[in-house]
C-alpha cells in the first residue's frame, strides 16, 4: 500500500465523512489560556489547519483584530463559515500553508493538531515556512503529541528531543514541556511549545 496523500482531496473526504477524531469540540485548555494571557490585541495571528475554528471563534472574541484562520479543505472552510457567519471574509486562508506568500507578516503562528497532520518527511519544511512567516522575534506556540502513534498516520507523533533538534536551529526555544492543562484523552501525551524565531 502506498503512501496516503495528504492533500486537499484527502483532507476534504475525512470531512465529507466526518471522520475528524482531531476536533474535540472547543478551544484546547492550553491555547485558551495563551489568549486568555495576552495584553496586545493587535497581534498578526495564523492558525494553519483550523478545521472547526474554535480558536479562531475564541481570539476574535476576546478583541483580537488579526486573526487568519487558514485550512486547506473547503469543506472545514464551509463549516467554519457556516458556524461564523460574522468573521470577515478576507481573514480566512483556503489555501496549502507552504504556498502562503505572506513573509514576515504573522507575530504569532498557533499550532494546534496541524504539525502532526504532516507527514514527517515536511518537517523541515513546516520549520522553515514558520520561520519564513513570522516577524523579528515572532514567536511559534501551541500542542504537538509527545507520543510516537502505534498505527500509520496522521496523526504523527515524536519526542521531546526530537523537536527539539528539530527547531533549535531556526527557533530560541522558550518553552518544550509536558502540557499541564490537556484535555483528559490526551493528558501526559502533550506538549506545550513557546518559541521565538531567531533573526
Amino acid at each position: 500500500m502506498g503512501k496516503i496523500r495528504l492533500d486537499k482531496a484527502y483532507w476534504d473526504s475525512r470531512y465529507q465523512s466526518n471522520k475528524i477524531g482531531w476536533d474535540i469540540g472547543y478551544i484546547s485548555p492550553a491555547i485558551k489560556n495563551w489568549f486568555d494571557t495576552q495584553k496586545n490585541k493587535d497581534l498578526h495571528i495564523l492558525i494553519p489547519g483550523a478545521g472547526s475554528g474554535y480558536e479562531v471563534s475564541y481570539a476574535h472574541q476576546l478583541a483580537f483584530k488579526n486573526v487568519f484562520y487558514m485550512d486547506i479543505s473547503s469543506e472545514a472552510v464551509t463549516l467554519f463559515k457556516s458556524k461564523n457567519k460574522w468573521f470577515p471574509e478576507n481573514r480566512i486562508l483556503s489555501e496549502n500553508f507552504f504556498d502562503l506568500s505572506m513573509s514576515s507578516y504573522f507575530d504569532v503562528i498557533i499550532e494546534q493538531t496541524f504539525f502532526c497532520a504532516q507527514n514527517p518527511s515536511v518537517r523541515l519544511k513546516y520549520v522553515e515556512k514558520t520561520h519564513n512567516l513570522l516577524r523579528k522575534k515572532g514567536q511559534l506556540i501551541g500542542l504537538l503529541f509527545g507520543i510516537n502513534f502505534e498505527k500509520k498516520g496522521p496523526p504523527f507523533g515524536g519526542s521531546m528531543m526530537e523537536y527539539q533538534k528539530l527547531f533549535e536551529p531556526k527557533f530560541d526555544i522558550k518553552k518544550l514541556q509536558i502540557c499541564k492543562n490537556s484535555i483528559p484523552e490526551r493528558k501526559g501525551n502533550e506538549i506545550w511549545m513557546e518559541l521565538t524565531k531567531k533573526s
